[in-house]
């Protein structure tokens, strides 16, 4: 199955008028020699150590038996429920994986306590917890994997014969996991998070869910040749103009599942075009959407509406300034990389750095150590709190706080939902962006705290200053401890949302914070202020 691409309007002129020059300048076969200097002088050093993705298909072919092989094992001993303990890269490429082979896979990319409890009630005594980290450091994934361990060892199991480790050769965690006897797969260190989803990081959690990585390998292996020539019809070099070479720049990339049977793609594509572009005061803002979303017929003048859909049948008729894909996931996975490298080359940014993310991270560790009293709200309206950070001038209602975050929303911003709530439990809060999305007539984004700080937070910082942010945050109605460590997963989620909101408003964004005890019982109260 190749990759069709049909586009019309601004993108269509964007592909005419700029393949070309990229045709010209040899990028698609610089990319592939693994060229540092396409991206400038000041990206060439991290480009050098960024680019053995394109490779990904030959390096990671040998792990294909290995994976099979401790499946099988494990299946012997009637292990067979996979949990993933993982963030960002590392948890959403086995996700979109998995969902579209039809296997389970438990992600744990949470930090709320009841999310976490629940994936430890699930059948513990089948399960294999595979901890997947590339810096091997990452808070989230450490503190569940010393969950986990603690949860075997008092159930009987010897958690040796129970954890999977994938991480970079020489980090912190693969020397823990060889000291305490796990079994690691490492991954080629030369590609990051957001492009490992072919390397150890997407194919080893996948595989030993079931899913059929021989073939998702096949397929981006029958891309790669064609991603590689410098030809106007090369599909990376198309996406590529289609993202970031329109004129005046449609900032605002719209991703529609639309027909695919690819499960979940768009979720993917948002960590890789953010975090990769959204730096320097520019880049493209990813906009998860539905086929009935708002954004889709407002006229933006900033959106680009990319369609994921069924075949290349699909493509003959695009609607009006749309684009529209279709393909293989393997294929559309090789594409999409390609694509977000040749955007950071037209943006002039470094497509392989997110130097705005660690702000978040050092932000929630001091409130960690220094633990102050939270801040009390500026006031509670129907068991709603109130708080607010970057000059949003509440008023003493829920509706007046919202007016007010929204009179900051300019015609070219975006606003941001961030909900640091049990995702498990509460999939149904979702259903506010289409709701503000209508009202604003403006792009809304969706995402799960902790989870978007490691796809879309790299892009509220560093990218244009043109966001408004809405919080919501849950009191837990259960605590969990976190072994061997000072502080409990619910003052760890907790800090994360004030330390996030803290460097936002640093830089200049507003940020309205409502937060719930139940999240069930909220929702009626937030809807109706937010229509």
């Amino acid at each position: 199955m190749t990759i069709t691409i049909a586009a019309s309007g601004d993108a269509a002129q964007a592909v005419e008028t700029v393949v070309p020059q990229l045709v010209s300048d040899l990028v698609a076969s610089g990319i592939t020699a693994q060229n540092p200097t396409l991206w400038g002088p000041d990206a060439e050093d991290e480009s050098a150590k960024r680019l053995g993705w394109t490779e990904a298909v030959v390096v990671s072919t040998p792990l294909l038996d290995e994976i099979d092989s401790l499946r099988n094992e494990l299946a012997a001993k009637g292990v067979d429920h996979v949990v993933l303990a993982g963030m960002g890269g590392s948890s959403l490429a086995p996700e979109v994986i998995t969902r579209t082979y039809g296997v389970e896979l438990t992600v744990l990319d949470a930090t709320e306590p009841g999310q976490v409890l629940t994936a430890l009630a699930d059948r513990l005594e089948r399960t294999v917890l595979v901890v997947s980290s590339k810096s091997g450091s990452t808070v989230e994934t450490a503190s569940q994997r010393k969950t986990f361990e603690k949860a075997f060892t008092d159930a009987g199991i010897d958690p040796v014969e129970r954890i999977v480790v994938v991480t970079d050769p020489g980090s912190p965690l693969d020397g823990q996991a060889r000291e305490a006897g796990y079994r690691v797969f490492n991954a080629d260190p030369n590609i990051g998070g957001r492009y490992s989803a072919l390397s150890a990081f997407g194919l080893v959690p996948s595989g030993l869910a079931g899913a059929d990585i021989r073939e998702l390998l096949a397929e981006a292996d029958a891309v790669t040749v064609e991603l590689a020539q410098d030809r106007a019809d090369n599909p990376g070099l198309v996406l590529g103009a289609v993202l970031a070479g329109t004129s005046p720049l449609r900032d605002k990339i719209a991703i529609v599942a639309d027909g695919t049977h690819i499960v979940g793609f768009p979720d993917w594509a948002e960590q890789l075009i953010a975090e990769s572009t959204g730096k320097q005061g520019r880049g493209l803002l990813p906009v998860v959407i539905g086929t009935s979303a708002p954004e889709i017929t407002a006229g933006l003048h900033d959106v680009q509406v990319v369609r994921l859909v069924a075949n290349a049948d699909e493509t003959r008729e695009v609607a009006p300034g749309e684009v529209e894909i279709s393909g293989s996931l393997g294929g559309q996975i090789m594409v999409w990389e390609y694509a977000v490298a040749v955007a950071g080359r037209l943006l002039d940014i470094n497509p392989f750095d997110q130097p705005d993310v660690e702000s978040a991270k050092i932000a929630t560790r001091a409130l960690l150590d220094d633990r102050p009293e939270p801040t009390p709200p500026a006031f509670t309206a129907e068991g709603v709190e109130v708080r607010e950070v970057g000059g949003v001038e509440l008023g003493d209602t829920l509706e007046s706080a919202v007016a007010a975050l929204l009179s900051h929303l300019s015609d070219d911003g975006y606003l941001s939902i961030q909900a640091y709530v049990d995702r498990v439990a509460n999939p149904q809060l979702e259903e506010i962006r289409d709701l503000l999305a209508a009202r604003t007539q403006r792009p809304v984004t969706f995402g799960w705290g902790p989870r978007f700080l490691h796809s879309t937070g790299q892009y509220h910082k560093g990218g244009p200053a043109n966001g408004v942010f809405l919080q919501i945050t849950q009191v837990p109605a259960t605590d969990l401890e976190i072994p061997d460590s000072p502080f409990t997963f619910g003052q760890l989620v907790q800090a994360q949302a004030a330390g996030d909101a803290k460097v936002l408003a640093e830089h200049g964004r507003p940020v309205l914070t409502l937060t719930v005890t139940d999240v069930a019982a909220a929702l009626p109260v937030i809807t109706a202020a937010l229509r």
